[in-house]
């Protein structure tokens, strides 16, 4: 390991204010060569605000910062990249109606000087696909951001911090819609990065990834820092104490509840061109998980049952009455609610409030001959940001303010004030943190208790084991498998998502039992 006097980076006493907020305090934080530095934290924490600061769009009111102990004003995203910054936030910044090409040399085109000052095509092209080669993903860079997937995407975000070829990479929740897959592409290539000389920053909610990844880990609470310490020689449960400044009881507190009567059946599930012949069901008291790798369709098919993509051809019953769902509107009034696995595109109104994000999906039952009785919303909103746990210091603060986590949860908030029975959830603790997941599994406990029943997406398997009563496996838009509580394993789960259905796979999996 580098000595510290060699550091890359090193940031002393960094402090950081906002309106009502006082963001970070007192901040110190160094990155070293060759080294992944865990940045650890609850949703609120700081770390946002800290890798802004360092990556130019904010700027710190106190403290210093070094690069190869030379002190160093950041003027902007533009003048950070310029010292070899690269950055990839947990929020995407892709422009959707440009190619994956585009997207990753946006601002940095190759060009053709002779005759005239042109996009070299056929090197960004070429360009654009050794890169995302070089990680594993099997992408048509030509294709439409706009079309992908998030986990694709995410991917993308990935890809445009790699072209950068810099000397600090800032990996923000990177591995937060990805499969095991797809984490092993993105470790092989963090390895490289590290054998190369370069400092990798990188946040995750993952904890079971910190150890086989980083190198030490630095913990923010309430904006302040708490410890820095070696990754080796630390418990997982040392580093929950440190994050949430209490013991957690338990990571996964399933419930056992009494399976009652079919609240949701599809069968002959078909959009042409991406998802065949999907046949499911959810019983009260149930939540079934949907897992799969990365372009499986697991999310096309949810929100095909939510009502906001047509199908070919299928049935959808609901209490045993078949239903044509036309739209998310209709897919609400049939008592279905769809948590996004986009929040800030699909699940929030950034501009609007905390109060009325919430209370958005549910107005009707709010209001009286149309008006809306405005007093009874608050005192429901405050309701939902105590029992959440929201950071926020207003319900009438903005959504678009708040960390991602609490976007999040803001979201979950807004469904559960609906009244649904079925919940599609897709990718639900998508960028939160460890205390905040298990606040979230608690409140999926009590919508089964109630008689409800969740359809639940999630790229994390241990999730998947641990909160599922059963599970469907896709690949290429089908499903390939259905497994119980007992047949459960992350072996065979990957198995599935990687074989198929078929006498092959089914040898294969006697194999791994």
């Amino acid at each position: 390991m580098i000595e510290q006097e060699k550091c890359l980076l090193r940031m002393k006493g960094i402090t950081k204010r906002f309106p009502g907020v006082l963001a970070l305090t007192d901040i110190g934080f160094d990155l070293r060569s060759g080294e992944v530095h865990v940045l650890l934290g609850e949703n609120g924490a700081g770390k946002s605000t800290l890798i802004k600061i360092l990556s130019g769009a904010y700027k710190n009111d106190e403290g210093k910062i070094f690069f190869d102990d030379v002190e160093t004003t950041i003027h902007g995203t533009h003048h950070a990249m310029d010292l070899g910054i690269a950055t990839c936030y947990q929020e995407f910044n892709l422009i959707p109606y440009l190619s994956v090409a585009e997207n990753i040399f946006l601002g940095r085109f190759p060009k053709v000087k002779i005759p005239i000052n042109m996009i070299n095509k056929k090197k960004l092209y070429k360009d654009a696909q050794d890169i995302m080669d070089s990680i594993g993903i099997k992408l048509d860079v030509r294709s439409m951001v706009g079309s992908l997937s998030v986990a694709q995407q995410q991917m993308v975000e990935i890809g445009k911090a790699l072209s950068m070829h810099a000397k600090i990479y800032i990996l923000d929740e990177p591995t937060a819609v990805l499969t095991n897959k797809e984490l092993d592409e993105l470790f092989r290539v963090i390895r490289q990065l590290r054998s190369s000389g370069a400092g990798i920053i990188y946040i995750s909610h993952r904890l079971e990834e910190l150890p086989v990844i980083g190198d030490r880990v630095t913990v923010l609470r309430d904006g302040q820092k708490i410890a820095t310490s070696d990754i080796k020689g630390i418990s997982v449960d040392r580093l929950i104490e440190m994050m949430v400044g209490r013991p957690l009881k338990e990571a996964f507190p399933r419930v056992d509840v009494k399976i009652g009567k079919e609240l949701l059946r599809v069968e002959g599930f078909t959009r042409d061109k991406c998802f065949y012949d999907i046949n499911l069901n959810v019983k009260e008291g149930e939540i079934v998980g949907l897992a799969g790798l990365v372009g499986s369709k697991r999310t096309e098919v949810t929100r095909a049952i939510f009502g906001a993509d047509p199908i070919s051809k299928g049935k959808l019953y609901i209490d045993s009455k078949e239903i044509r769902i036309k739209s998310p509107r209709h897919g609400v009034r049939s008592g279905i609610s769809y948590l996004p696995e986009d929040r800030k595109t699909h699940g929030l109104v950034l501009g609007m409030s905390v109060k009325d994000n919430i209370s958005l999906a549910s107005l009707k039952s709010s209001s009286i001959f149309n008006v809306i009785k405005d007093k009874h919303i608050e005192k429901k909103v405050n309701g939902y940001v105590e029992k959440l746990g929201i950071k926020t210091p207003s319900i009438h603060q903005r959504a678009k303010n708040l960390s991602g986590g609490n976007q999040q949860k803001v979201v979950i908030a807004k469904w559960l004030d609906t009244g649904c029975k079925v919940f599609l959830f897709d990718e639900p603790t998508r960028g939160i943190d460890v205390g905040a997941k298990a606040e979230v599994y608690s409140l999926m406990n009590q919508i089964i208790q109630a008689g409800a029943a969740i359809i639940m997406v999630s790229s994390e398997l241990p999730e998947i084991i641990n909160m599922c009563n059963r599970t469907y496996v896709m690949n290429s838009g089908r499903i390939c498998a259905e497994l119980s509580r007992e047949e459960m394993t992350q072996e065979v789960i990957l198995k599935y998502a990687l074989v198929g259905s078929s006498e092959d796979n089914n040898e294969v999996v006697k194999e791994v039992n």
